[in-house]
Formats: C-alpha cells, sequence, structure tokens
C-alpha cells in the first residue's frame, strides 16, 4: 500500500549523548531515517541533546531541537510543533522508554499523535522478561530457564530452583546465573554470577538500575554459541531477514563486546532454517507495527538445542552493523515502512532494479571487533561478561574469514598490523592468564597459544570457541612458520598471493621473513611480482544483479577490480577509524561535512574509513566509500589506484595525521595546512620556539626520552609538572606528577604504552581557568569561531570538562587577549583550514599588588577538533563545511560577505560531559588530564544562574585528581 497521507510531520527522538552501549549507531539510523522520511515529503521535527552528531544538523531534519529528552521537554516541543505521529524506534532504549512513558500517561492519544514504526505493547512484550516468556512458550519457542525477580529475597528462591534442576533436585550447591535487568541497554547491571558471594550485590544492583526494579534470573548458558538476526516487517506481514550475525565469543559475553561475523559460518543449513523460522515466528507474534527487529539466539554446540535470548523490536545496535555489512538501508527502509510502505513497494538502493523484499546475499565475510579503553579507567575489571564495555568497533570486509580478521584488527589502531605477526610473542604466562578468562585480545591470545605448539581441541575446552574459527587462526599461524624459512626475495608470487589473501599486511611479512626487511621493501617485492589488491563492490545481491552505489572493499582474489577510477578532480577524506574515548563521533561529523563541502566544490569526494557506526560510511554520503583499514597500506592502494589531487588528514583526528609525514614522502598533496607547519605545532620544542618568537607566555617545559632524562627535567621545572606522551588524543597517558617518584612512575608507564613517542613535561598551572578557541584561518586572515570558558579547572581533560560559550566570568579584556594570541598562533603557522588552541587564563600580582589575569597557552592543534560540532551547533556557524572549503581554495572574506559566519547565539551555549561510569563501578570517578568522558549534550540557557552552569561550577573541584 502506499505511505499514509494522514500524516503530514513526524516527531523523530533521537537517543541523546554518547554512552557505552548506546552510541552513534543510533546517530547514523536516525540520520537515515529522517533523510527518508523527506525525501517523502514529510516534515521532520527531531529532538536530541546531542550535539556531537550529524543527527542535530541543520540539514537533517526540518527543525532541530538540540534539548534534554525529557516528558517535559518532549510536551513543549508537541505543543510548539503539533506533529501528527512520532517515530521512536531509531533513538535505542531512551527514544522507546521517554515513548512508552508518555503511552502509559496517555499523552500521545490525547493528543491525536500516531505512534509509528512499533507497537507500544509489543516494547513492554519484549523488555519485560516474564511477559516475554510467556509469548515465546505460546509460540513454540523455547528459551533458557528462568524467572523474573522483585525483590533479593524472590531472586534467592529462583537460584535455588534452577540449582536443583542442575543437581537432580537437591538445590544443595550454587550454580552459576545470568542478571537481566528489565528495560536497560548495554547489558546495564547485569552480568554472570559465578559465585555464591557476589549474588547479593549484583542482584540488588540489577534491581536498582533497572527502571521498573525487576530482574531475570537466568540459567547460565556460557558456552552456548551466540546468533543474531535483522528482520524488517511490513504492514502486509512480509517479513525479510537482511543479515545473520554470528558471535566469535560465546554465549557470556555481551554482543557488543564479541568479535562478530556475518554472515553466521558454523550453523548447518537445516540449524539456520531453524533459527529463520523461529526468529519469523517470534517477529510476527509481537505486535502489528511494520518496522526493524533485532533477535538473539543461543544453540548449545553439544545436542543443536536453540533458544530465544531476546528481542529488540526497533532499529538496533547491531543494524547499522547489518547495513553496512550488507549495503541495504536498514533505517531508511524501516522508516519508509512506518509510513505505509510495504517492502514489495520499495527498491532496493543499491542495485536499483532489485525490490526491498529481496535479501541481501553476501559473497565475502564481515568481521566486527570491538575497541575498548581499559586504560581510562584505572583499576577497571578487564573481563567481558553480559555488561557492555567496548566504547567503539571496527569493521572489516574480505573474501574470507581470515582476510577480514587481520584487516580488522589492522584497522582498530593499537598498534597491532593484524593478528600478531609483527611482534614478539608475550611470555607464556601471560598468554595462559589472558585465556584463563574472557579478555579483549582472546584471539590474539589464541594464536599466541598456536605459535606456542596448543592444539586447537585444547584452546576450543578453555575458550569454547568454535572449532571453525580456531582453525582458521591455526591456519595463519602455519602461514606463519612457512614465512619464517624465507627471505623476502625466495617468495613467489603464490606464497605472496596465499598470504595477502589471508589478510597479511606488509608489515607482518616483513617482521616475518628471515632477512631485515621493511614495509616499503615488502611492497616493492609485491609490486614487482604483480600483486595489487582489487576492490569488489558490496552490492547486497552476491554479484546477480548490477550494482549503481560506488561501495568498495579490498581484496587478494586476482579477478577484476570493479572500481572504475574517474577522470574528474579528486580529493580524498581519511576517516578517524573506529570511536574510542578522546576521538569519537565529533570528528566522523567533521568528516562528513568535508565530503559535503569537496562535493559542493566540484571535487570527486572519495572516503576511507572503518567505522560501521557512522554515517561517514554511508554508502550514499561520499562519492567513492572505500571501507578500510585507517592504516597505511590500505590507504596508500587506494591511492595507487585513484590517483587523486590531494588528501584532507584536518578532519579524521590523530588517526588521519599521524599519516601525514608518509603522504609527503609519496609527494601527494595535503589539502590545507601544510604538513610542516602541522609539524611545527606536534613538535613541542619547535613550537615553543614559534611562541617565543611571538612573544606569547606559556607554562615552562621540557622532553624527555627515558625515565632518568624525565625525572631530571621535572627536577628543573618543578612541581606540580604535567606528564605526557606526544601525538596523543584525548589525553592518553597523561598526569599530573607531585614529585620524582610519580615522574618516574608515570613515564615508565607512557614509554611502555607509546615506546616511540617523545614525553612532555610541563609546569602544571594551579588555580588557572582552562580556554579552548577554535579558529578558521586561510592564509590570509584568522576568524576566531567560539570561545569556550572551561568550568572546571585546568587539569581537567578539556573533554571532561563543562565548557560555555561565551566566556562567563573572564574580561572582555581578557577574551581580546585571547583571541589576539590565537590569531598570532594561526597566522605564524600559516594554518589553512581549522585551529583549535588551548590556553590558561591564571591570575598573578601586579607591581601593585592587584590580581591581573595572564594568558599562558597549552597547546595549538591546526586541525578539526573535538569541539568543532559544539561550537556549531552553539553559534549557528558550519565550520566544518567552512573550514573543508578553505582548505580547498574558497576564502574567510567569502563567507563574511555572504553572512555565513554571524554567530546566532543569544544567551549561553553549555557543553555539559556525559561519562559511563555505571559500566566500571569498581573505578573511583576521578577526573584529571586523560579524558573519560563518553560523549556529552547540549544547553541553551539565558543567564549564568542557570543550574546547567550554576551546578557544575559548584561542584568544579570535586573530582579534580592526577
Amino acid at each position: 500500500m502506499p505511505k499514509r497521507t494522514d500524516i503530514q510531520s513526524i516527531l523523530l527522538i533521537g537517543s541523546g549523548p554518547i554512552v557505552i552501549g548506546q552510541a552513534c549507531e543510533f546517530d547514523y539510523s536516525g540520520t537515515q531515517a529522517a533523510r527518508a522520511l523527506r525525501d517523502e515529503g514529510y516534515r521532520v521535527i527531531l529532538v536530541n541533546s546531542n550535539p556531537a552528531t550529524i543527527m542535530t544538523d541543520p540539514m537533517t531534519a526540518d527543525v532541530v531541537y538540540l534539548q534534554e529528552l525529557t516528558p517535559k521537554s518532549i510536551k513543549e516541543i508537541v505543543a510548539k510543533e503539533k506533529p501528527d505521529a512520532v517515530l521512536p524506534t531509531m533513538g535505542g532504549q531512551t527514544a522507546l522508554n521517554l515513548a512508552d512513558t508518555l503511552h502509559q500517561e496517555g499523552y500521545w492519544e490525547e493528543q491525536g499523535i500516531h505512534v509509528i514504526g512499533v507497537d507500544i505493547d509489543a516494547i513492554h512484550i519484549t523488555e519485560d522478561r516474564q511477559a516475554f516468556r510467556d509469548l515465546m512458550d505460546t509460540v513454540g519457542i523455547d528459551q533458557a530457564r528462568s524467572k523474573v525477580a522483585k525483590s533479593l529475597l524472590e531472586a534467592k528462591e529462583i537460584a535455588q530452583d534452577l540449582a536443583r534442576s542442575e543437581d537432580g533436585g537437591l538445590g544443595l550447591g550454587f550454580e552459576p546465573v545470568v542478571i537481566r535487568p528489565s528495560f536497560t541497554m548495554g547489558g546495564m547491571g547485569g552480568g554472570i554470577v559465578w559465585k555464591a558471594e557476589d549474588f547479593d550485590y549484583k542482584v540488588t544492583r540489577g534491581l536498582e538500575l533497572s527502571p521498573v526494579h525487576e530482574v531475570l534470573i537466568e540459567e547460565c548458558l556460557v558456552g552456548w554459541k551466540e546468533y543474531e538476526l535483522e528482520l524488517l516487517r511490513d504492514a502486509n506481514d512480509n517479513v525479510v531477514i537482511i543479515c545473520s550475525i554470528e558471535n566469535v565469543d560465546p554465549m557470556g559475553v555481551h554482543t557488543g563486546d564479541s568479535v562478530t561475523v556475518a554472515p553466521q559460518q558454523t550453523l548447518t543449513d537445516p540449524q539456520y532454517q531453524r533459527l529463520r523460522d523461529a526468529a519469523i515466528r517470534a517477529m510476527r507474534s509481537i505486535g502489528t507495527f511494520a518496522g526493524g527487529c533485532n533477535i538473539q539466539f543461543a544453540v548449545n554446540p553439544a545436542d543443536g538445542r536453540m533458544i530465544v535470548i531476546e528481542i529488540n523490536p526497533r532499529v538496533s545496535r547491531s543494524s547499522a552493523l547489518a547495513s553496512k555489512a550488507t549495503g541495504y538501508p536498514i533505517a531508511k527502509v524501516a522508516a519508509r515502512l512506518a509510513v505505509g510502505y510495504t517492502l514489495d513497494e520499495l527498491p532496493n538502493e543499491i542495485t536499483g532494479t532489485t525490490s526491498a523484499c529481496f535479501e541481501p546475499a553476501l559473497d565475502y565475510v564481515v568481521v566486527k571487533v570491538p575497541r575498548f579503553n581499559f586504560d581510562k579507567f584505572e583499576g577497571a575489571d578487564e573481563e567481558l561478561t553480559t555488561q557492555m564495555k567496548a566504547v567503539g568497533e571496527t569493521m572489516a570486509i574480505g573474501r574470507t574469514f581470515s582476510e577480514s580478521l587481520q584487516k580488522a584488527w589492522q584497522g582498530l589502531e593499537i598498534g597491532f598490523s593484524g593478528l600478531g605477526a609483527d611482534r614478539p610473542l608475550p611470555d607464556r604466562n601471560v598468554i595462559r592468564q589472558r585465556l584463563s578468562k574472557s579478555y579483549w585480545d582472546r584471539l590474539y591470545q589464541i594464536r599466541n597459544a598456536f605459535r606456542l605448539g596448543t592444539s586447537v581441541e585444547e584452546i576450543h575446552d578453555i575458550t569454547r570457541v568454535d572449532p571453525w574459527f580456531l582453525d582458521a587462526i591455526h591456519g595463519l599461524v602455519e602461514l606463519e612458520r612457512k614465512t619464517e624459512k624465507q627471505p623476502l626475495a625466495e617468495i613467489s608470487h603464490e606464497a605472496m598471493l596465499e598470504l595477502k589473501q589471508h589478510g597479511f599486511s606488509d608489515v607482518q611479512i616483513a617482521y616475518l621473513v628471515k632477512d631485515d626487511a621493511t614495509e616499503e621493501h615488502v611492497r616493492e617485492h609485491r609490486q614487482r611480482l604483480g600483486l595489487k589488491p582489487t576492490y569488489r563492490v558490496v552490492d547486497t545481491c552476491a554479484g546477480e544483479f548490477p550494482a549503481e552505489t560506488p561501495y568498495f572493499y579490498s581484496t587478494y582474489d586476482q579477478g577484476e577490480t570493479e572500481s572504475t577510477r574517474s577522470d574528474r578532480k579528486k580529493v580524498v577524506i581519511l576517516g578517524s577509524g573506529p570511536n574510542r574515548i578522546g576521538q569519537g563521533i565529533e570528528f566522523d561529523y567533521s568528516c562528513v561535512h568535508g565530503v559535503l563541502a569537496a562535493k559542493e566544490m566540484g571535487y570527486e569526494a572519495i572516503m576511507i574509513n572503518c567505522n560501521p557506526e557512522t554515517v561517514s560510511t554511508d554508502f550514499d554520503v561520499a562519492d567513492k566509500l572505500y571501507f578500510e583499514p585507517v592504516f597505511w597500506e590500505r590507504v596508500a592502494d587506494i591511492l595507487d589506484h585513484e590517483d587523486p589531487d590531494g588528501v584532507i588528514l584536518q578532519l579524521g583526528g590523530q588517526t588521519a595525521l599521524k599519516l601525514a609525514r608518509q603522504f609527503v614522502a609519496r609527494g601527494l598533496p595535503i589539502m590545507g595546512t601544510p604538513y610542516e607547519r602541522m609539524d611545527l605545532a606536534e613538535d613541542r620544542g619547535k613550537f615553543s620556539e614559534v611562541l617565543k618568537k611571538l612573544e606569547i607566555p606559556f607554562p615552562p617545559y621540557g622532553m624527555a626520552r627515558s625515565v632518568e632524562e624525565a625525572v631530571e627535567t621535572a627536577e628543573k621545572i618543578g612541581y606540580p609538572i604535567l606528564v605526557r606522551p606526544s601525538y596523543v588524543l584525548g589525553g592518553q597517558g597523561m598526569h599530573i606528577a607531585i614529585n620524582k617518584d610519580e615522574v618516574a612512575s608515570y613515564v615508565a608507564d607512557v614509554l611502555e604504552r607509546f615506546p616511540k613517542n617523545e614525553i612532555l613535561l610541563d609546569l602544571f598551572l594551579e588555580n588557572a581557568i582552562e580556554v579552548d578557541v577554535d579558529c578558521l584561518a586561510d592564509g590570509d586572515e584568522v576568524h576566531i569561531a567560539g570561545v569556550m570558558q572551561h568550568i572546571e579547572p585546568a587539569g581537567v581533560h578539556s573533554g571532561d570538562s563543562t565548557a560555555v560559550i561565551p566566556p562567563f566570568s573572564l574580561s572582555d579584556e581578557t577574551v581580546e587577549v585571547l583571541k589576539e594570541t590565537v590569531t598570532k598562533i594561526a597566522t605564524e603557522l600559516g594554518v589553512v583550514g581549522m585551529m583549535n588552541a588551548q590556553l590558561a587564563v591564571q591570575k598573578r600580582p601586579d607591581a601593585s599588588g592587584a590580581p591581573v589575569d595572564h594568558v599562558f597557552v597549552i597547546e595549538a592543534n591546526p586541525r578539526a577538533s573535538r569541539t568543532v560540532p559544539f561550537v556549531a551547533k552553539a553559534t549557528g556557524v558550519p565550520i566544518a563545511t567552512i573550514g573543508s572549503k578553505i582548505m580547498l581554495g574558497a576564502k574567510i572574506a567569502d563567507f563574511r560577505a555572504s553572512g555565513e559566519l554571524e554567530s546566532s547565539l543569544e544567551g549561553y551555549a553549555v557543553k555539559e560531559p556525559v561519562f559511563s561510569w555505571d559500566k566500571f563501578p569498581e573505578v573511583s570517578k576521578e577526573l584529571g588530564p586523560e579524558m573519560k568522558s563518553t560523549g556529552e549534550a547540549i544547553a541553551f540557557v539565558d543567564d549564568i544562574t542557570d543550574e546547567h552552569i550554576a551546578r557544575p561550577f559548584e561542584m568544579r573541584n570535586l573530582y579534580l585528581s592526577r
């Protein structure tokens, strides 16, 4: 049936600030949905409090409300905008819970607003553990033995009953159980209770975190295999399965923390058909909604018993992964189904010829590997359980599991060039200890164990990872052993091809061969052998139909490449890779604007990135998308193929900037600020000379490459002193030391984590106010885009600080000094594009003893910063787009003349950091120079007495630590 004509305007609810368990996958889905609905002629009213996302950009919806997500704010927006319908399925659990709360009040019905895309009663069925269990019983789908508890006493009785069924009815011992709180996301408050002494604490915590104060106590299925299916259903009850996903980690690890593979690899065809049938039956049982659904299953490898774990009747965290894995735009289609279309009426946007009813077929393998930041949370329990702890993920596409797995590890940006064949083996005891539990590096340690001669059977007994995956990793180790026996020159075409088809990077091969080779030596030898990657298209149909969408991955199948090089002028934009604390969605925001700016300037925009959660890797954003690791070899191969006119590095954070030296060595133009000028800012010694030349004050500093040198330098400078590695983001490895013993300890830790980085030591300015300044520069003039005063004192990382535009307590005179200082630096550095500077304002007595503001420069970064989206949303000036156009030749004067640089801000805009402390209850809530927040919200206020400013100001010193 055609789309609904009884509704004209739709309220789309976002997911709020990024937290572990609910991240930018929902920004991606919400952006897709908004675009689809606007394309259909609907007026889209968007509400979300997250300034860092493309979703809250003015271009996404007809009207955007950057407001906190509460029933009160929703009612205010509804009163003003009078939407005809609300779509709550694109904003994760936050949006669903909000929609449900208002439904329970009868608000939607009272206002005559249609809830589309979900059946609210279905939410209750799937989130109420007992109701879900009862429903699955009626449709004949097996589940884990479990029961809902509303108190600790009930939970104890249920656990005892489960133990009775395990030991033949005696109930004498304690059997491990799983706790699943109702109506939470990311497994929050859940987990496995292994020991009786932990039961009371974990159950109580789950009851507290559940909004309805109930938990499911469930038999423990550790060691079973876990699967997810992504489905869509229309109003005619047609159901299609978009993607099957298999967890490499067995049950017991949250799917967001597990390495996953699409399509599933280890089920027999009859088993997979049973899974499909059960998924369709389950989806049809939970209400009459049209839209997306995610269903998780577990399968016992011993006897094939299959149970359903849970259903999410909305676009899920895995929907973004499934969309990128298949090329099928799940959120776009789900949004159109919500407004009345049926699947057979919608075209497949990738092929342009088939229907959306056509289930994707994959002739490749996709691997997702999560990214963790345990280093940010001292004392955090690294064991992976049913509560999610990952902060991001990378995805890789290849023709085999082995190839994709190695590419995914190259994309993680943790110093690996694949699954470990680029470094010495760890100590045997370390390998044994790391395999004893579910840790993030389990597959790497499995590889190491195989190197030591352990068998597949023994590793399976220890880890319960399916032997099919273990055999694949064992095969990589066998290839390593073969390669170690040969010098590089003797590696034949066939041997090199086999290595590349298994995902080995040139760096790994250089490490493995007998002689002393480098990455460049291997590259030259490989090219002499005539070996270069081919680029295959992601087409949803395994090549059965021609695809119209330029979405590519590299492989070594020796066929004809499907990526045709055009004769247009072209620019490559390097993405920022997987999200991590310190480099998150803010950089993807800038990348998307860079792509759009390049297209507007007449360039063919080519995006390289490996993050499945983001808008930059949507198949129809750039002119060409290469879903590849932002890893030098992969990038260089694309450059060889495309021969672009230049590359933009300023937008992708430290990920892109770290490759700058190699671009210069190849003679490829870097758009915007030249590398040599960027390096002036990154190299503390050179930057200090710039500041001295400009007569700009900065804290006394020193540099060191050893513990001894650092201690000696610190003793000369004085204490407290800031210790940090060079060339990092998010304050990685930063500490404030107050004596030489702490300096020695911190520097030893930094050198272990960043062995090639120089150590910077700066005198820490106590009781100073920190300020961020973002600016645009074109080589002729500088435009100050935003001056942000931090509420927390200097010493708290800028990403963890509450920041206010404009400054609320600094004098006009001091603000002018700040602006003049930044203008001088940008001019001297020859910045073309964007720059962020961090400064400190400290009161010191003048000759008469009166306190006077003194401005010190902490650092300058000639690139897009983490604060770019906040400044853009606060002022209404699209600085990421303007900065990108300046890199490509535009001038600030042109934007000034057109009025595009005029701020629309009235009052104050406040950036509020959001933390995920609840995922690490054992970690103390301390803030310091190393960033720990996972997201942010924005608030617009009229004066500084507002609670958004007053409350953090009152508590500004509370959590400052070292």
